[in-house]
């Protein structure tokens, strides 16, 4: 069951770029910071806001950059994985602590595992939700024709503004029937795809939500010295994901150095949608 949490809207002044954020929970708990995917934002966690909240944490929630309210920089390097990491340590150095926890999904657990690797120091735990560690993906699309199809899609957003057009055309349908047809029957309502179309409408939106994908494999980040994650890690894994193998996960988890993964069989690649209560508890149990 969802809790009802007091939601603070915030803008942020972080890393060059204006974000906007929903907070919740005690200001002086320990920061948690909550990272959506494509094709989401903030609304993307709502079912785990408030039990978060009410376990003490400062849960604070980025519509990351080129998302919904936040800011939307034009060009495609503006998107690299280095830049996205530094959105989130600066909202960390605005929150006036050393560390937080994070937990990501999609690309926000790319941004996640980037944090990992980049910045132990700034992160207390790390949980990443339906994402592999970013060597794993990159191994794993050399290698295996059958991720090679099921990631097919990112190389069709490498087009120019054709991908725009057929995600935004006829009231976002195709974007609609993405999310409806890759997760649980009714797992998003009528009501919850509402919220996502008037995301996806803001001004510049889908061309930069495109672009983190367009940045993936043009504006690659700097190479880290080590691929290694040396933070507890905990990877939870909704194993009927239509886009990511489930064979990604042991290998990911071969990379850190203190990491625990969870299964989910009955859950798609929206696990937190589809499972909140069981990832509320998986989440409560590692972030302590």
């Amino acid at each position: 069951m969802d809790l009802e949490p007091e939601i603070r809207h915030r803008t942020l002044a972080a890393n060059g770029v204006r974000l906007h954020a929903v907070e919740a929970g005690p200001e002086d708990g320990p920061l948690l910071v909550l990272l959506h995917g494509f094709p989401e934002f903030w609304y993307g966690w709502r079912h785990q806001i408030g039990p978060l909240a009410a376990a003490g944490y400062r849960v604070l929630v980025p519509d990351q950059r080129g998302y919904n309210l936040s800011g939307k920089p034009r060009r495609v390097s503006s998107y690299n994985l280095d830049l996205l990491a530094r959105d989130v340590v600066a909202m960390i150095d605005g929150a006036g602590v050393e560390k937080a926890r994070v937990v990501g999904h999609d690309w926000g657990g790319v941004v996640g595992w980037w944090l990992g690797i980049r910045y132990p120091q700034r992160l207390e735990r790390l949980a990443v939700l339906n994402i592999p560690h970013p060597l794993v993906m990159q191994q794993t699309l050399w290698h295996s024709s059958v991720q090679r199809k099921k990631s097919r899609y990112m190389f069709w957003f490498q087009l120019p503004w054709l991908p725009e057009h057929v995600f935004s055309r006829n009231d976002f349908a195709y974007a609609e029937k993405s999310l409806r047809s890759s997760s649980r029957p009714d797992t998003f309502s009528d009501e919850d795809v509402a919220r996502y179309k008037e995301a996806w409408a803001q001004a510049h939106a889908m061309r930069s939500m495109i672009h983190w994908y367009r940045a993936g494999l043009r504006a690659r980040p700097r190479r880290p010295e080590s691929p290694r994650v040396a933070v507890p890690t905990l990877l939870i894994w909704g194993t009927q994901d239509r886009f990511l193998g489930q064979e990604m996960a042991m290998p990911s988890l071969a990379l850190c150095d203190h990491g625990r993964l969870e299964l989910i069989p009955e859950a798609t690649h929206w696990v937190q949608h589809e499972e909140p209560e069981r990832v509320n508890r998986l989440l409560l149990d590692f972030l302590r």
